[in-house]
C-alpha cells in the first residue's frame, strides 16, 4: 500500500504543476471570482452556515468555492504536497484563510489527521478509482461525520469506465498504467498511476454498512467537464457520450446520513 500512495502522490505533484497552468482548470478566471462547481453539486448540496470536509480536494478550488456558497468553515484534505500548498496559497490570495484549512495525507487516515466532526463531508467526480479498499473508505466518512451529518458524492459512473475497456466490477486487482493528464495540455504517459475498478453497488453497500442511511442516489447521462474521449456537448457544459443513440450514464451522485443515535 505504502508504494501505491508513494506513486500515486508522485503522480499528482506533477499533474498539479500542469493543472495550475490549465484553461481546464482555469485559475486565472477562479481568482477572479468563478466557481469550480458543477450543476449537479450545486443542485444538490446546500452548504450555508454549515462546517465542511472535502475529501481528496486537489488543490482546492471546489474546497474554496463551497466557502464563496457560504459554508461556515473548510477543511480540505489531499494526498499531494504540491497540490496542498497550492491550495493554502490560493485560500490566503483569496482572504479565504480564516474560514479554509488544508490538511496533507491519505484520505483513509483523515480523522487522525483532521479535528473535530463535520455537518458535511464532500468529495467528487475522480476519485473512487485511488482507493483500494471502500470499506475503509466509507468507515472513515462515517467517522468524519457528526450525527445528524450528511455525506454527498458525484462521482463519474463506473459504466463509462467499463466502455473505456476497465473492469465494471470491483475485482481486488489494480490496473497500473502510464498516463498524462486529462487536461489540455497533458504529456503524454508522463506518470505511473495505480487505480482500482467499483461498481455501483460496491460503493452504495460500503456506506450502509459503515453505518450511513442513504438518502438519495441519482445518475445522469451527460459528464459536467470534457474529460474522457467520445464526449460531445450537447447542451452548454453536459457533455453526452451515446450507445446506439441511447445516453449512457456518466455521473452518479450520492446523499448519505449518519444516524442523530
Amino acid at each position: 500500500m505504502d508504494d501505491f500512495l508513494t506513486v500515486n502522490q508522485n503522480a499528482w505533484d506533477n499533474r498539479t504543476e500542469l493543472h495550475l497552468e490549465s484553461d481546464f482548470y482555469d485559475l486565472p478566471g477562479f481568482l477572479a471570482g468563478n466557481t469550480s462547481l458543477r450543476e449537479i453539486e450545486l443542485a444538490e448540496l446546500d452548504v450555508r452556515g454549515k462546517s465542511l470536509l472535502h475529501l481528496q480536494c486537489h488543490f482546492g478550488q471546489d474546497t474554496l468555492s463551497w466557502a464563496r456558497e457560504g459554508a461556515a468553515s473548510v477543511t480540505g484534505l489531499d494526498l499531494s504536497p504540491k497540490a496542498i500548498a497550492a491550495a493554502t496559497s490560493i485560500a490566503s490570495e483569496l482572504k479565504l484563510d480564516d474560514r479554509a484549512n488544508f490538511v496533507c495525507g491519505n484520505v483513509l487516515d483523515a480523522r487522525a489527521l483532521v479535528q473535530g466532526e463535520f455537518e458535511l463531508v464532500y468529495s467528487s467526480y475522480g476519485v473512487l478509482c485511488w482507493l483500494p479498499d471502500l470499506t475503509a473508505w466509507a468507515n472513515t466518512i462515517a467517522s468524519c461525520l457528526q450525527p445528524g451529518g450528511l455525506f454527498f458524492l458525484a462521482e463519474f459512473h463506473p459504466i463509462k469506465a467499463l466502455m473505456d475497456g476497465y473492469d465494471y466490477f470491483h475485482t481486488g486487482q489494480a490496473d497500473v498504467e502510464q498516463e498524462g493528464s486529462y487536461t489540455e495540455n497533458s504529456r503524454e504517459a508522463e506518470n505511473t498511476m495505480v487505480s482500482w475498478s467499483h461498481d455501483l453497488g460496491e460503493v452504495v453497500s460500503a456506506l450502509i454498512n459503515a453505518g450511513l442511511v442513504i438518502e438519495s442516489l441519482r445518475e445522469y447521462d451527460f459528464s459536467p467537464y470534457d474529460c474522457f474521449d467520445n464526449l460531445v456537448e450537447e447542451e452548454p457544459g453536459r457533455f453526452r457520450q451515446r450507445l446506439e443513440g441511447k445516453p449512457l450514464p456518466l455521473v452518479f451522485s450520492i446523499k448519505a446520513s449518519k444516524p442523530l443515535v
